[in-house]
């Protein structure tokens, strides 16, 4: 029983944690997109600053109609959503806070974090096959060509994080981030991956994070000017505010995996490690706010990208330049 109680209370934190940082994420990319415009913004909802722009969307959305195309395949229609939000919530499960505030432990995190990661494909492209709708069909299969290009970058990327810390445990690699790497002056100096040989994979990593998900300037699956809304055109009401909400959930929890396998996680220099349970959430946010202001500055900065420009930067560029990285640090681990 105690178990099943440990369960749910880590549900449910994780549910109103994931759900707080989206509605924060939603309220910032407004904010800071019409500053970068030039406009003001949110500015009324909840009072001056409009800081409850977010939750009138979302009751604006709850009160809408929940409809279903007459042709549409229903079962696989109403599933896509709680597939791609369900993706957004597993990632957070095996997000490290602290050295022991961790939903679950797991010898092969990175493993399940990639796979879960991209588990969001599938309820895409569910969306956009079942919606019987064209517009929908073709961002649906758009966003599995994109997906998989940009998959094998973001993988490759992480092994070379994987190589250098010698384990595939989150907690492991916070920790080899946290290793002394020289003495100065009688202070032991341990620095993020970041700084010690992991700069091109982290690069490659922001880019495939972002061409995943499907945000400016890899957002070929939507393209309005396009698509009208691509694999979403048909859906409204509840169901597309889950879409909504595990757009953004994904961009924290992206961040979020940066932050840990490159910027040192919950670790800090200097920070004791009877503190790394205390200050670990706090510095780890620190870390992801910064990241994912990056992933909106991206989208007000830079133009979409032409399909063949999306593929070809994939194929031509970030794939080939994730195993020439990947050879670099195996050589360095083997060497020194």
């Amino acid at each position: 029983m105690n178990i099943w109680l440990e369960l749910a209370l880590t549900l449910v934190v994780m549910l109103v944690v994931v759900l707080t940082a989206s509605l924060v994420t939603i309220y910032v990319e407004l904010k800071a997109g019409s500053h970068m415009q030039a406009r003001i913004g949110p500015y009324y909802a909840g009072g001056r600053w409009g800081w409850a722009q977010p939750l009138a969307d979302g009751a604006k959305f709850l009160q809408k109609e929940d409809l279903a195309p007459a042709k549409a395949d229903r079962p696989v229609y109403r599933l896509a959503p709680f597939v791609v939000m369900m993706s957004a919530l597993g990632i957070f499960a095996v997000i490290p806070l602290g050295p022991d505030l961790v939903g679950a432990k797991l010898d092969l995190g990175v493993y399940f974090l990639l796979a879960i990661s991209s588990f969001s494909a599938l309820g895409v492209l569910m969306a956009g096959w079942s919606s019987a709708n064209k517009y929908s069909l073709i961002g649906g299969l758009r966003a599995a060509a994109q997906l998989i290009a940009y998959e094998i970058p973001l993988i490759l990327a992480v092994v070379a994080v994987v190589i250098q810390a010698g384990t595939m445990s989150l907690i492991g690699i916070v920790d080899a981030q946290q290793a002394t790497l020289f003495t100065l002056g009688g202070i032991e100096v341990a620095l993020p991956f970041i700084l010690t040989g992991q700069l091109v994979s982290f690069f490659i990593f922001m880019i495939a994070a972002v061409a995943e998900l499907s945000r400016i300037p890899f957002d070929m699956p939507i393209a309005e000017s396009e698509l009208t809304m691509g694999y979403l055109t048909e859906y409204t009401g509840i169901r597309f505010t889950m879409f909504f909400l595990g757009e953004y959930a994904t961009v924290v929890g992206f961040s979020a995996i940066a932050a840990t396998l490159y910027l040192g996680g919950y670790g800090a220099p200097f920070l004791p490690e009877s503190m790394a349970n205390v200050a670990g959430p706090a510095i780890l946010l620190l870390k992801v706010s910064a990241l994912v202001f990056v992933i909106i500055w991206i989208r007000f900065t830079w133009p979409r990208l032409r399909e063949d420009q999306l593929q070809s930067m994939a194929w031509r560029w970030l794939i080939p330049i994730s195993l020439i990285n990947i050879a670099v640090i195996a050589v360095f681990k083997v060497a020194f």
